[in-house]
């Protein structure tokens, strides 16, 4: 039995805001600083690919590695490689070349990929143990640890651009390591005991669902996160610094707040959605398949604004108009996309059982990360071939796919 149930998912969010706020602040230091280095669309992509490939192999054995070893371990792990990946980050040379670089700053991603993807399938596992029962109250919960990480993560996008402004890159990384090292000691130190230390017998081919709902589920997460990070990784930022800054170096310092600023902005709110989706959706009324149905409708809904923000890029000169448009849009965008996810969080809960939850959860963020790596590859390709329309309407196409996963997913219930 788990002790002081509260407390202990209190330590698990505590654990997951540290992480995400760093987390944040990690791709804006890394997307600006390299810009202003002169990296390409494509090369920024470059900079992540690791990142969301090792988030797809680590999702894929990390729902066994908790139910081998403890949601504990991997939890600790997980905030332990973030602090190595930040420490690794201040070594890189300005002197190296473009290509020793990108090879350095993926291979250091990809520790961070492997970081973030562990404590987040600890943490969203941990609350299907932590949650009390009743109606209604698992969605809450969950909405409650989503929508705040994102908001947090929100923060970590401005802090990012901020201390690159005012400190630069190395000593805005180390800090930050500093400060999480800090927090993981704390939270080892005030953790209760009780979450599950892992079985021996678990077995690696657990992790593949037979649960159609869950494989629909994770077929349809994949699309819906590849449409957004086709404009989130690169498009929208190198979009707004080519609008905001003339290369002097005043200007630069005021693009990096101002993308600071609006990443921030953007996932914050996206966070407050996604907290309040329960009470959004009437969640604590709401069956089991009348929340498909919302799903459905929603997602079908969310394909509409990135088709009219490319139709206004595509047919309106550039104009601080057509900027602020394209914020508004997306904006409305981000609104959507939280009921959107709130719904995934829930439903890959509801769907799964207290014995594989870890395995079913792991394989559901393995395929976010799936979509998370088709969205940044695509984010500078698509950018680089046709700007940020382009990268709009490849975000609509992503969106109709998931479509037919939520489709499916209502048929095999």
């Amino acid at each position: 039995m788990i002790e002081r149930p509260l407390v202990a998912y209190g330590a698990v969010t505590a654990s997951y805001w540290s992480f995400m706020l760093s987390d944040g602040a990690l791709r804006m230091l890394v997307l600006l600083q390299f810009h202003t280095m002169g990296f390409s669309p494509v090369e920024l992509a470059y900079l992540f690919v690791l990142y969301e490939v090792a988030g797809i192999v680590t999702n894929l054995s990390a729902g066994w590695i908790a139910a081998r070893f403890g949601l504990a371990s991997t939890l600790y792990t997980g905030l332990g490689l973030q602090i190595a990946a930040l420490i690794a980050l201040a070594q890189l040379d300005p002197d190296w070349s473009i290509t020793a670089s990108v090879v350095f700053v993926m291979a250091v991603q990809g520790v961070s990929g492997v970081a973030k993807d562990l404590a987040k399938m600890s943490s969203k596992s941990a609350v299907k143990l932590l949650a009390p029962e009743g109606e209604g109250k698992l969605f809450r919960w969950v909405a409650l640890l989503t929508g705040s990480k994102n908001a947090v993560k929100g923060f970590g996008f401005f802090l990012g651009a901020g201390l690159l402004g005012l400190f630069g890159f190395v000593p805005s990384v180390l800090g930050m390591a500093a400060i999480l090292g800090v927090i993981l000691v704390l939270i080892m130190w005030k953790m209760p005991a009780g979450l599950p230390q892992g079985r021996k017998s678990a077995k690696f081919k657990e992790v593949f669902s037979k649960n159609r709902d869950v494989n629909w589920l994770s077929f349809a997460r994949m699309f819906l996160f590849g449409a957004r990070d086709v404009w989130f990784v690169v498009g929208i930022p190198v979009f707004f610094y080519s609008v905001l800054s003339d290369g002097t170096p005043d200007s630069k310092r005021a693009a990096f707040f101002m993308i600071g600023a609006f990443m921030a902005v953007w996932t914050v709110l996206y966070g407050i959605v996604q907290a309040n989706a329960p009470r959004l959706l009437g969640g604590k009324e709401a069956p089991l398949p009348a929340l498909v149905q919302k799903l459905s409708q929603f997602t079908a809904g969310l394909i509409v604004i990135p088709v009219i923000l490319a139709c206004i890029i595509l047919i309106l000169p550039q104009s601080q108009l057509v900027v602020g448009l394209v914020i508004v849009g997306l904006l409305v965008f981000g609104a959507l996309f939280a009921i959107n996810s709130s719904l995934h969080s829930y439903l890959i809960l509801a769907f799964t059982t207290g014995e594989r939850v870890t395995m079913d959860v792991g394989f559901y963020y393995m395929a976010n990360a799936g979509g998370r790596l088709l969205g940044t590859l695509l984010s500078g390709a698509t950018y680089q071939l046709g700007g940020i329309a382009a990268c709009l309407l490849t975000a609509a196409l992503l969106i109709l796919l998931s479509s037919v996963g939520v489709w499916k997913l209502g048929r095999s219930r």
